[in-house]
């Protein structure tokens, strides 16, 4: 019974049968669920597939019970080509029929628990077949994997970014017209080069371009020569630099930005000293593209450092010994070596830094004063008093055609070139330690910006322990108190505090979000990496599109796609889990591209001829040396949960509150103190979470040597010779 060849099938036909008639076909969230069972048969709106079909009214509905008797008349027969064929029609007719039923038939509630189970049973019927059609090389594995991910990316975001980019060709009277994307977008305002003739400003689309690739550049080099100092150069640094170069991406975004604004603002500590020591009159000299770029520089060098340490310890160090053994010294292979075999990282942490560069708004409207990028007036389009819709969408287009431009040219690059450095041969090499002169370069890079990180930190914090900033410096904890005060009362702990539930609902999120992207993420990349099937590119792109668009057209766009059935989504947790999901997924998807670049296929062909199944060869083979990549997605995910602003800001309700809103109204009701405190109490449970997280995964091992210390010269006894 083990290797039979039915039991995928039979299992998945099972679980489509129980979501027709034990489960409420409709969503159904005023029904407790042990009142299910009664009302399946007996209610319109908690009842099952057959009861609604029949007795509501609804024979559309009976298209997925059809698919599915389909598929059991076909798992009667023997396998072979009528058995596939039924399979096929079966899951075929199952998807069809729901998505014909959710999309075709209004006036019906959305979809419940009992059709979801039914469309996944369905999908995964359909993936059978063609695997057994001879698509994906047979492999049922990957064919479900294809077909789940592939709808997963279609459902969440491709459908609902279309529809909302899908305004930025709709004229004033609501008809499609193609030159109304060139009237929202093409004037001064966005193509502007008066700046190249003396003038003040320039367009907002050349400014982004402008900073995303200063960005993208700048933490890339800063990222690489954190790694490089982390792996090879200072091994005692390792761990205090994992934590001082993660201190950003824990943060708030807004914290960041007031840590500069108090470090270089007009009333900052910088303007200050000048004024005192050499009579500089105070200006608004760090608002602007420069103050952007260093913000940017400062939030997003951490995601480059995660993505090219991993890289930089599967470089493997027998490559670097046969330089040398060849008469090269140490500095000719860091460049003609060790620097080329990075190339895949250098490239994901490159596209990465550019697509979040010109994704993110809040930097620049923290501290970029007149200096305007697409993701503001994307913003100001979208919550002005006007709500542009067909505005925001055209300039998210733009976007679009920056991002896919660097992704393309990313692709250029790299090429078919081969970068394999972790095979299945055994490598216990030592890992060549830098150069002289490129240590020193190094050194006198990162360490003065790892101290910079630190300075502006204890800035940003000192906020949340004095009573109030600029006026009164007396040490204080009541916004502590305010914030996470806890009191004994007639029935025990009462979480008495105003930030309490704001945070239970965020750690609860982002922990149901942060598993769930690291896992796809990595899924993704290893089907891109690892396997061939048609309409590849369009998989990849889609998996990317959800970085290129800012975080406030993507909870836009679920907003609309997601307030209406079939997936009425809008107003609860699953929305905002959802968007959590597949805003970071491409980090995931970037950092385990990287990674499986250097991993040899030979390690996957030799489990497999071994006869382990696909799965198994995952578990077992490849996750192991994914630990740097897994790690990072899984750490990136949950923080940037944790302190997202723009993705959720017009998802979340009274019932669902996050901990960044909660600090945006504090901001917004001018209580700094309490919203820092909040910001410190955050960071400090981000960093015991990302320690929890490394210490449950673990590190991977390659079977390396480490350089031991040279032993002193013993000095030899007179007389010998």
């Amino acid at each position: 019974m083990r290797n039979h060849p039915n039991r995928a099938a039979q299992a998945w036909l099972a679980l489509g049968v129980a979501g027709l008639l034990l489960l409420p076909w409709f969503a159904a969230p005023d029904v407790a669920w042990a009142q299910l069972l009664q009302r399946l048969l007996a209610d319109t709106v908690a009842g099952n597939a057959l009861f609604q079909a029949f007795a509501g009214g609804k024979p559309w509905l009976l298209a997925a019970p059809l698919g599915l008797a389909i598929a059991g008349a076909g798992l009667s027969r023997p396998p072979g080509r009528a058995q596939t064929r039924l399979l096929l029609a079966g899951g075929g007719v199952a998807v069809a029929g729901l998505a014909l039923a959710g999309f075709a038939f209004h006036g019906q509630p959305g979809m419940g628990a009992g059709a979801a189970l039914t469309l996944v049973a369905g999908l995964m019927l359909l993936a059978i077949g063609l695997a057994r059609n001879g698509a994906f090389r047979g492999d049922l594995f990957v064919a479900g994997s294809v077909v789940g991910c592939g709808t997963l990316l279609l459902l969440f975001i491709a459908w609902p970014m279309s529809r909302a980019m899908w305004s930025a060709f709709t004229g004033e009277d609501g008809g499609v017209s193609l030159p109304a994307l060139w009237q929202r977008i093409g004037n001064e305002r966005i193509w502007g080069i008066d700046c190249l003739a003396g003038g003040a400003h320039c367009g907002a689309a050349w400014n982004t371009l402008v900073l995303a690739l200063l960005t993208a550049a700048g933490t890339t080099v800063l990222g690489t020569m954190l790694a490089l100092l982390s792996e090879r150069d200072h091994p005692r640094l390792r761990r205090p630099l994992r934590v001082l170069a993660l201190l950003p991406i824990i943060t708030p975004p807004f914290v960041v930005g007031l840590g500069l604004i108090l470090l270089f603002g007009r009333a900052g500590v910088a303007n200050q000293l000048l004024a005192g020591v050499f009579g500089v009159e105070p200006t608004r000299w760090f608002y602007g593209m420069f103050g952007v770029l260093i913000a940017q520089l400062f939030a997003f060098t951490p995601i480059a450092f995660m993505i090219m340490r991993g890289v930089v310890q599967g470089v493997a160090p027998s490559l670097e010994e046969a330089s040398q053994m060849l008469r090269a010294d140490r500095t000719r292979t860091f460049w003609w070596v060790t620097l080329p075999l990075l190339k895949p990282g250098l490239a994901n942490a490159f596209l990465v830094g550019f697509i979040e560069s010109i994704a993110d708004f809040g930097n620049p409207i923290v501290v970029g004063g007149q200096f305007s990028v697409l993701s503001t007036e994307i913003f100001f389009a979208i919550v002005g008093a006007q709500f542009d819709q067909g505005r925001a969408a055209a300039l998210a287009w733009v976007l679009l055609f920056f991002a896919l431009s660097v992704f393309a040219l990313q692709r250029g690059v790299l090429g078919k070139r081969s970068y394999t450095t972790v095979s299945g041969k055994g490598d216990a090499g030592i890992p060549m330690s830098l150069p002289p002169l490129i240590s020193r370069g190094v050194r006198w890079v990162a360490l003065p910006w790892v101290g910079f990180t630190l300075v502006v930190y204890l800035f940003a914090f000192a906020g949340g322990f004095v009573q109030l900033w600029g006026r009164d410096y007396t040490p204080t904890f009541k916004h502590f108190h305010t914030a996470f005060a806890l009191e004994w009362g007639q029935f025990g702990l009462v979480w008495a505090g105003t930030a309490w539930t704001s945070l239970f609902t965020t750690v609860k999120l982002a922990g149901i979000a942060a598993p769930i992207t690291a896992v796809t993420g990595l899924l993704i990349a290893w089907l891109l990496a690892r396997t061939k099937f048609r309409g590849q590119g369009a998989f990849e792109f889609v998996a990317l599109l959800a970085f290129a668009i800012p975080g406030t057209v993507l909870g836009v766009s679920y907003v609309l796609a997601f307030n209406v059935p079939p997936l009425e989504l809008t107003g609860t947790a699953y929305v905002i889990v959802l968007c959590f999901v597949f805003r970071n997924l491409p980090v995931g998807v970037r950092a385990g591209t990287a990674a499986f670049k250097q991993l040899d296929p030979s390690l996957d062909e030799a489990s497999l001829m071994l006869r382990a199944s696909t799965a198994r060869t995952l578990r077992h083979v490849v996750l192991p040396l994914l630990k740097p990549a897994f790690v990072a997605a899984l750490v990136y995910s949950f923080v940037r949960a944790m302190t997202t602003v723009s993705g959720v800001i017009f998802l979340v309700t009274a019932e669902n509150e996050l901990a960044t809103t909660y600090i945006i109204g504090r901001v917004g009701q001018g209580d700094y103190g309490v919203a820092l405190a909040y910001c410190t109490a955050l960071m400090a449970l981000m960093s015991a979470a990302t320690a929890l997280i490394q210490w449950l995964v673990g590190e991977r091992r390659l079977g390396r040597r480490k350089a031991q210390p040279h032993p002193l010269p013993i000095a030899a006894p007179q007389g010998a010779t």
